[in-house]
């Protein structure tokens, strides 16, 4: 009877820890390719774990590509499919794309039936691609992340079987169903603006809070254009000084001030290319500089950023104005649905950057503008105040709480 009594306890705890597996509710997350796509996935799963921290949260992903690292750093689970991008024009280069979609949808199916989530998310890029239309055979509710005012093609494709939308700022086209669009801002985390501002940050970078401090990227890959303008623009960049005239106009810039003590300094994200040219440039012309490839942890690096020199994907955009911070935008003129110029024009717009075209200006051009947001200090305080004005800080938090809603309704 003993015997019988301790197996009844041992199968009815197996029975309950069964159940409670049974109940946790599981979410899906495909996207990647880029840090654009990655970070909002990211924050959003980090939002839901403030939710429910027992929820799990599972990642779907392109092997060997950037969320194949960047996902496991952040502690979640990751799965790789194959995967790859189409080619934008009709070549033979499609028939190996299309073969390894095909794995990688046939290897999605296998994830998801193991899974059986409550809903799958997507954030963009090819990879969400094959894993939300798996998602969406097995009859497994979908919802869709899109950064930029103009929708990617996965997204805009994918989002007549999606049950919701949440986009970063109101469409410039009515591509998604009216019925499933919450304009929520785009999701950044937490830390992007929490990370204070404190001489520990300077010091750890060799840096000084003494000077104006300007941060150079060109998205989670670097940007070839960005880092030869960059280059190209150190001579006038070292005359900058602290006994600099005041600047006249925007367009204009004192060429003939020699002093060498320069009160600005650079930070600058390269990319993996161009790493040691940029740092000699700036070493060359003694501009105080910190240069890597990628920055993990750029909360720490937006903390002590008074401008910003950079591209203008919607994860950028949003980042930089969740932390109020005035930009130089150069946007990627060859982006999909020319989405970066739209992005950056739409924060000039409200006066809280400046935009200038890839192949249409100067370096001249560009540190005229530079000089003056750091020297006018007037100009300074109304694009920060327009930047934070337009940032949506809590947009994680807003679509987490959504997903969780759409769950119970489900």
């Amino acid at each position: 009877m003993k015997n019988q009594n301790t197996r009844q306890k041992r199968q009815d705890t197996i029975n309950e820890d069964i159940n409670k597996k049974i109940h946790v509710k599981r979410f899906v997350f495909a996207g990647g390719g880029t840090g654009g796509h990655i970070y909002p996935a990211v924050g959003i799963a980090q939002a839901l774990q403030r939710l429910n921290p027992e929820i799990d949260l599972v990642f779907i992903g392109g092997r060997d590509r950037l969320e194949s690292t960047l996902v496991p750093q952040q502690g979640f689970n990751f799965l790789p499919i194959t995967v790859e991008g189409f080619p934008r024009s009709l070549t033979l280069k499609w028939i190996p794309v299309i073969i390894k979609t095909c794995q990688g949808l046939l290897q999605s199916l296998k994830y998801l039936k193991q899974l059986k989530p409550e809903v799958v998310i997507g954030t963009g890029g090819y990879v969400s691609g094959p894993v939300l239309f798996a998602a969406w055979l097995m009859d497994i509710p979908i919802a869709i992340q899109e950064q930029n005012v103009s929708p990617g093609l996965t997204n805009s494709i994918l989002a007549r079987w999606a049950e919701a939308a949440y986009l970063a700022l109101p469409p410039n086209n009515q591509r998604f169903p009216e019925h499933i669009i919450q304009v929520t801002g785009n999701p950044i985390r937490p830390g992007i603006t929490e990370y204070p501002r404190n001489d520990e940050t300077y010091n750890k970078y060799n840096l000084s809070p003494l000077r104006k401090t300007v941060f150079v990227m060109g998205g989670s890959q670097g940007a070839r254009a960005i880092n030869e303008v960059m280059i190209d623009a150190c001579p006038l960049i070292a005359k900058f000084a602290t006994s600099v005239e005041r600047v006249m106009n925007r367009n204009s810039i004192d060429l003939h001030n020699n002093s060498n003590s320069c009160n600005i300094q650079i930070v600058h994200q390269t990319g993996k290319s161009h790493v040691e040219e940029v740092r000699d440039a700036y070493d060359q012309h003694g501009i105080p500089h910190h240069v890597q490839s990628f920055f993990n942890t750029v909360e720490e690096i937006y903390s002590i950023t008074d401008v910003m020199i950079c591209r203008a994907g919607g994860m950028t955009v949003s980042e930089v104005t969740a932390c109020g911070i005035p930009a130089i935008f150069i946007p990627l003129p060859a982006a999909i649905g020319n989405n970066q110029v739209i992005n950056a024009k739409s924060v000039a717009d409200s006066g809280a950057a400046v935009v200038l075209e890839q192949n249409k200006f100067t370096p001249e051009d560009l540190v005229g503008h530079l000089i003056n947001i750091l020297t006018e200090e007037e100009t300074y305080q109304q694009m920060r105040a327009a930047s934070k004005d337009l940032g949506r800080p809590f947009a994680c938090d807003t679509i987490a709480e959504s997903l969780y809603k759409l769950t119970n309704a489900l």
